[in-house]
């Protein structure tokens, strides 16, 4: 099987398909490869070179071959449209699919060269990870052009707000296959000694409350809301530390720091040194297990959060905004908020306060955001898929 990912960058969806792939190579009944269109993507502030990423690391590592068209920030020498490709790139495209039975595109963006004419014909699993299809330019018309030609055969939602709204935007029911997200339990859950080191190594308190925001930096993410919550929280919580991780969650991003002059104000240099910008890490199950509440502010586009799942592995409280399957996620683990910094900033206090006694519910979740579960679920749905594929070829069977 071949996936293509738009790019090797910081994000959910790259991070879910990465591990999902893995799990279903660990099986030894599927063959993966990985093309991916872009070579370095220049987003956030950051520029993520594809042979520096997380995903790309752990998939080489695991025996994954994983090639580029080697294209740079989504254009083509800076001037020709994303959606045109040159004759190589077609032929390597080619190449990569001629050996493979079902192709699987992480997200819709990849239609864009799959839909190409003169490529091999082969079924198509788009992997949808967003819950605002009309806000992803033309990938929704290209999803639908492929779904037309009879190419995509089937779409796996990573959420049920996915599902609804790609059938709200007139993608078949039949085609949307709900597969929630799961993490690897063994390496996220709640470790004692990995949270007082992560907290050392910030000059943090064992005792002090601590708020993790993971997101990269962009519009959905809600990070000027964030920021002034934050400022709320620290000003009444005097103990109180806010950590944010993620693409350009860094001092180098001028846009994160005009955000902060306008959410602090004049309380910059009072509680300033009390917010840690982190930028990109690589061991999110310390960061989670060093805090005590993962904060989520988005306004939109959110599925199912691998933030609010992997956080609450770790014994991280979840307080979310209500946007996408967030509210169903956090049930009974946590706190839903309005669009209200002062709202928000109650509920971490509250979280905070409640820890211990979210605890035996947090545990008793696991089974239910198992890696385990999501790789069985896209294993049975593939080899459904490549079922189909080998009956069609099958003498007498095709056209019946």
């Amino acid at each position: 099987m071949l996936s293509v990912y738009e790019g090797f960058f910081s994000g959910g969806a790259r991070i879910v398909h990465s591990d999902v792939l893995l799990g279903l190579v660990e099986g030894g009944q599927q063959w993966h490869r990985v093309l991916s269109v872009h070579g370095e993507v220049h987003r956030e502030a950051t520029t993520q070179r594809m042979e520096d990423d997380a995903c790309y690391r752990a998939l080489t590592a695991g025996g994954i071959e994983v090639s580029s068209l080697g294209r740079s920030a989504g254009l083509v020498d800076g001037t020709v449209a994303a959606s045109v490709f040159s004759g190589p790139e077609l032929a390597d495209t080619a190449r990569a699919m001629a050996g493979a039975d079902v192709i699987l595109s992480l997200k819709e963006q990849p239609l864009a060269l799959l839909n190409q004419g003169g490529l091999p014909r082969r079924p198509v699993v788009v992997c949808l990870h967003r819950s605002d299809p009309e806000n992803q330019g033309p990938a929704l018309d290209e999803l639908k052009a492929a779904i037309a030609d009879g190419t995509v055969v089937a779409c796996v939602c990573c959420a049920e707000s996915t599902r609804d709204a790609y059938e709200a935007a007139g993608i078949p029911g039949e085609l949307l296959h709900v597969i929630p997200n799961g993490v690897d339990l063994l390496r996220f859950r709640p470790d004692a000694a990995v949270r007082l080191a992560f907290r050392e190594s910030l000059g943090i308190p064992a005792t002090a409350p601590v708020v993790v925001f993971a997101a990269r930096y962009a519009g959905m993410k809600n990070v000027p809301l964030f920021l002034r919550a934050a400022r709320a929280w620290l000003a009444r919580e005097g103990g109180g530390h806010v950590v944010m991780c993620g693409a350009g969650m860094t001092e180098d991003n001028p846009a994160l720091w005009a955000d902060i002059e306008v959410a602090f104000g004049a309380d910059r240099g009072a509680l300033g040194d009390r917010l840690h910008l982190l930028g990109v890490r690589h061991d999110m199950e310390a960061v989670y297990a060093g805090s005590d509440v993962v904060a989520l502010t988005s306004a939109s586009g959110e599925a199912a959060p691998l933030c609010l799942i992997e956080g609450m592995m770790c014994g991280a409280v979840p307080v979310t905004t209500d946007v996408g399957d967030s509210a169903s996620i956090v049930e009974g683990h946590g706190f839903v908020t309005p669009f209200d910094p002062d709202a928000i900033a109650f509920a971490w206090s509250a979280a905070v306060a409640d820890r211990e006694t979210f605890a035996p519910a947090l545990a008793a979740s696991r089974e239910r955001f198992s890696r385990t579960r999501m790789i069985a679920a896209y294993a049975d749905l593939l080899d459904h898929v490549v079922g189909d594929v080998r009956d069609e070829l099958r003498p007498g069977v095709s056209g019946q």
